[in-house]
């Protein structure tokens, strides 16, 4: 198991000074985002790491190059869009970077990507399903024919009214991920699997290891905090992030020690990448690195 971080909290970095800290701090891996350059209204979106907008073989071979000489693994090409939107320029523009990240992973040699299968909030399961399997059928064809692995993350995006009643991104849960794998019939579809929002579902981050190790192609290291009074008194119906908050590994409800044993007993030994989206560590840029830093030497006990 390789410890390493997601990029997106370092977002005022380039390529280089993000593999830099990485190697200055005893990370073996970065999972490096490559949105589309220009603004994003969600936080910790819009981070380009790696543009692969007109990538080429040459700028394959420098990011490799340059990482591998300071000892530090490009674990996964990361872009997190919503390619099942309803807003129909939204989801044609996601669909179209997905391919191009697919493109970039293929010509670095890594052969996977991280990302969102979206999702239709106004929509339910059911009625998402065949906008879910016009879209990724393709998507995952054309991964298939560059040998690249997709990895999906499992969290609801569900933070405000506006993504009422079900959140942008459909495999929410181990039902949704049965049904989509079955339906999609290939090995090349995964998860980037990640316990924190296991946690404010009310659900057990432990009980889908074993039955999904074959599709855990990547993990995400994220803790969260559940305010049980606030629960208690306003219920699972509200906001979710009215009742919780994102923390660093160590200072939330997630049993590290536990959690790391049974994703090793499932035979995992790849990339294992801290995600920081702890409000208690984003006043400065070396807040955020110092919650990098927190964040592995709680981890490293247990890896």
């Amino acid at each position: 198991m390789k410890l390493g971080f997601q990029s997106a909290i370092l977002a005022d970095l380039s390529f280089e000074e993000v593999v830099d800290f990485a190697a200055e701090n005893g990370f073996e891996c970065v999972e490096l985002m490559c949105w589309p350059k220009g603004d994003s209204d969600r936080k910790y979106a819009g981070v380009t790491h790696v543009d692969v907008a007109d990538f080429t073989p040459e700028k394959a071979l420098y990011h490799l190059d340059y990482a591998a000489a300071k000892g530090v693994e490009i674990s996964a090409l990361g872009y997190y869009p919503n390619p099942l939107s309803p807003v129909k320029e939204e989801a044609e523009i996601a669909i179209m970077h997905i391919a191009r990240v697919i493109d970039a992973s293929a010509m670095m040699g890594l052969g996977i990507v991280t990302t969102f299968v979206g999702n239709d909030w106004t929509k339910s399961v059911d009625d998402n399903w065949p906008i879910f399997l016009e879209t990724w059928k393709p998507l995952l064809a054309y991964a298939a024919e560059k040998q690249v692995k997709i990895g999906i993350e499992n969290c609801a995006m569900y933070f405000t009214m506006d993504e009422w009643p079900s959140g942008k991104n459909l495999a929410r849960s181990p039902a949704v991920w049965r049904r989509m794998f079955t339906d999609m019939g290939v090995d090349h579809f995964g998860l980037n699997y990640d316990p924190s929002h296991f946690v404010w579902m009310q659900m057990n981050y432990l009980k889908p290891l074993h039955e999904f190790a074959d599709r855990i192609f990547h993990a995400h290291a994220k803790d969260v905090r559940v305010d049980r009074d606030k629960l208690d008194d306003l219920g699972t119906m509200a906001l979710p992030l009215e009742y919780h908050d994102p923390c660093i590994p160590g200072e939330g409800d997630i049993d590290w020690g536990k959690y790391v044993a049974e994703l090793k007993a499932t035979g995992f030994d790849g990339a294992f990448c801290i995600e920081v989206e702890d409000k208690n560590y984003e006043g400065s840029l070396e807040d955020r690195k110092k919650a990098l830093r927190l964040s592995r030497d709680h981890l490293q006990q247990f890896i």
